[in-house]
């Protein structure tokens, strides 16, 4: 064991920072529903205003002249009214084709899914080796298209893909198109703002930026909501401007404003910070007997995938877990799947090869010293695990 637990997890997600659970302390004392009218409603949803004004920020949109910030129960959920939002919104579809990537996270990858047996056309542009396929993208807009969904980070190889020329591109060629850019693992991790996505929806999430689980959000441009492009998928109340029905979760959603407003107050340093230890990990490990899955093209600061020689992922981390270190075999979302990751398949790694690979994932509480030590126990795990794999 280590002398403290080391997690390298953090694209499954975050442990709270100290002013998130402050907030949500907050939260807790503040027992109204905010859609009542006397002053404990009032406080609760002067609780709303407050962390929807900040996580806007923290994406670069002024509320008073930008679009709507919609809270749902998670960033899959957010994704789901997205594609499905818009999909049934029948009388403003201009065709039944949806463009996504062939490595998307399952919220978009199973929606489409879902989407395609009920007629859509889903295409999936290429991301061999972390690359966005704008060649077969331009070639996929001939036709019309009236979703363009494609995702800023990928979770499992950290490759962050050009979605801004792709969106560009789209809208040059399907001007009344929508896009949507799936922002989870981008969100305070990489330098963007929605204007500069050129996206029309956005969706991120509270657990992946030190703010609890069960909080997402949809970012829906004001075009969208006045051509009325988007439809609710859960209906009942009205809340959320008629978007998302159900009464707010207050206590997470205060946490997420306060996660989306410290995590952008010190943006910059953390960036730096998380590529700091990225780099230094890809220095620490390249000497190793394994694989580093690294993307072409630009990554993310905080997401390393690696493949390991003769061992199967989950007797690795099993290993690491032993001595209190965790790391995932992919995405957290998909890690009980029985077939191998979709997304390491299409980066071009082969079937077998997926499953005998990592992903090592930082946040700024993290240290050198960390991946330090994981290193070591890395390379006793291969020494140890691959002798007794070749006795076999």
């Amino acid at each position: 064991m280590t002398d403290h637990e080391i997690y390298f997890d953090n694209s499954a997600t975050t442990a709270l920072s100290d002013t998130v659970k402050a907030k949500m302390l907050e939260g807790m004392d503040c027992y109204g529903n905010p859609s009542s009218l006397h002053t404990r409603g009032v406080s609760a949803d002067r609780l709303l205003r407050e962390a929807r004004e900040n996580v806007l920020a923290a994406l670069g949109v002024r509320h008073s002249t930008g679009g709507a910030l919609v809270f749902t129960a998670s960033g899959t959920e957010a994704t789901n009214l997205a594609l499905l939002g818009t999909a049934h919104a029948k009388s403003r579809r201009t065709s039944n084709r949806i463009i996504i990537t062939d490595s998307e996270h399952p919220s978009v990858e199973n929606t489409a899914r879902v989407l395609e047996k009920e007629g859509f056309e889903i295409v999936r542009v290429p991301t061999a080796k972390g690359v966005l396929d704008t060649e077969f993208l331009d070639k996929a807009l001939d036709r019309g298209v009236f979703l363009v969904s494609l995702m800023m980070v990928n979770n499992e190889t950290g490759a962050r893909y050009d979605v801004e020329r792709a969106f560009r591109l789209a809208k040059a060629r399907n001007p009344e198109a929508i896009t949507h850019c799936d922002a989870v693992q981008g969100f305070l991790k990489c330098r963007f703002t929605v204007p500069s996505l050129g996206a029309d929806l956005v969706t991120v999430s509270a657990h992946k930026i030190h703010g609890p689980k069960g909080v997402g959000a949809l970012y829906i441009d004001k075009r969208i909501l006045t051509r009325r492009a988007i439809v609710p998928t859960v209906t009942g109340g009205g809340q959320e401007n008629g978007l998302r029905s159900g009464t707010e979760n207050v206590i997470g959603i205060a946490g997420f404003g306060e996660a989306a407003r410290s995590g952008f107050s010190t943006l910059d340093a953390d960036i730096s910070h998380l590529r700091a230890l990225r780099d230094y990990a890809v220095e620490r490990l390249s000497p190793l007997e394994l694989r580093l899955n690294l993307p072409i093209g630009e990554t993310a600061p905080h997401i390393l995938n690696l493949t390991l020689p003769d061992i199967r992922s989950e007797t690795m981390l099993h290993f690491l877990s032993s001595k209190g270190i965790y790391v995932s075999a992919g995405s957290a979302c998909s890690s009980h799947a029985a077939h191998p990751s979709s997304s390491l398949l299409a980066f071009g790694v082969s079937p077998e090869e997926a499953g005998h690979s990592i992903r090592i994932s930082f946040a700024k509480a993290n240290t050198k010293d960390e991946i330090d030590a994981f290193t070591e126990a890395l390379d006793e795990g291969i020494g140890t695990l691959v002798r007794v794999h070749r006795r076999r």
